[in-house]
């Protein structure tokens, strides 16, 4: 179907990225009687750049007079897509459920495609945006569990506004990727990562000094190490690396398959059942996925057809 394999590679690999993501909602939201939402970012970061430093170090001293002279772009993207981000996320996850967390991330897409036509002029194609209303309607049959009733007693909490924050901020991450200087990307995760740091230290610091405190388990370190790695380090690596091959926007429609693998996780984890609207919505998710990659496939084809030969 693809013409390219590393693109066919790249939604491969944001597929992986979404089930890290959607387990990192499940988890903050596990731990949050036992863990400050602040302090949890701040660990991640911080654990993440901890286990980056040894094999950032020398490329980042190589790449120090780019990334100077792009301070702003980098500054950006180290604020919204590693600081706010997850302040607000976690934030959120504190009065809302992991799953409403999961669903409402994936209005990400639209707003991905609506902020990358208004900024930067980028006009999807009608396959394009097909596929990104068939994903958004299959996670609104999840949400609304197939029921216009439910749809009409819509409400949203304070965390669920939080996470709506979240959502706003990740979009403008994702769209504003393109303006990161040419630097390895080992340089520049490291980068924002020390931002991500930086930004959750003092907010970590209000919680302590405040009486918020962690309440250590085993499952409060394997917290940790989960969202320092997969969420963070193996994750931020992929779908960078994926928005630059394949787009923002795609990459940013790949997002609609956090539902899906949030739903499966809390059937194996929490013991939650799946139902026939579950169905219907995950069917609608991956046409819309499929749109997305035949909307590419047909690109390149274009592309490659109207090369000089």
């Amino acid at each position: 179907m693809f013409s390219d394999r590393n693109q066919a590679r790249a939604f491969a690999l944001l597929g992986l990225v979404m089930l890290f993501w959607a387990g990192n909602s499940i988890i903050a939201r596990a731990v949050r009687l036992d863990v400050p939402p602040f302090t949890l970012a701040f660990v991640r970061w911080s654990g993440a750049l901890v286990l980056l430093a040894p094999f950032a170090a020398r490329p980042l001293m190589a790449d120090l007079p780019k990334l100077r002279a792009g301070w702003k772009a980098v500054l950006l993207l180290g604020l919204t897509g590693i600081g706010a981000f997850n302040a607000l996320l976690y934030s959120g996850l504190q009065y809302t459920t992991a799953t409403n967390a999961l669903l409402l991330q994936a209005a990400i897409p639209a707003l991905v495609v609506i902020l990358d036509r208004l900024l930067f002029g980028v006009r999807s194609t009608a396959w394009q945006v097909a596929g990104t209303l068939a994903s958004i309607a299959g996670v609104l049959v999840i949400v609304f569990e197939g029921s216009l009733e439910a749809a009409r007693n819509l409400h949203l909490g304070p965390g669920d506004l939080l996470v709506l924050a979240s959502v706003v901020v990740w979009a403008f991450y994702t769209i504003f990727l393109r303006l990161r200087p040419a630097v390895a990307p080992v340089s520049f995760i490291a980068a924002t990562f020390a931002i991500g740091v930086i930004t959750m230290a003092p907010l970590a610091g209000w919680e302590w000094l405040s009486g918020q405190s962690v309440r250590w388990s085993w499952k409060v370190a394997g917290a940790f190490a989960y969202v320092a790695v997969l969420p963070s380090l193996v994750s931020y690596f992929i779908y960078n690396s994926a928005a630059q091959s394949v787009g923002p926007a795609r990459a940013g429609q790949a997002i609609t398959m956090m539902p899906v693998f949030g739903a499966l996780l809390s059937t194996l984890l929490l013991g939650e059942a799946l139902h026939l609207y579950h169905a219907a919505g995950i069917a609608l998710i991956c046409v819309g996925i499929g749109l997305g990659a035949l909307a590419l496939a047909r690109e390149s084809r274009v592309v490659k057809a109207s090369a000089p030969r």
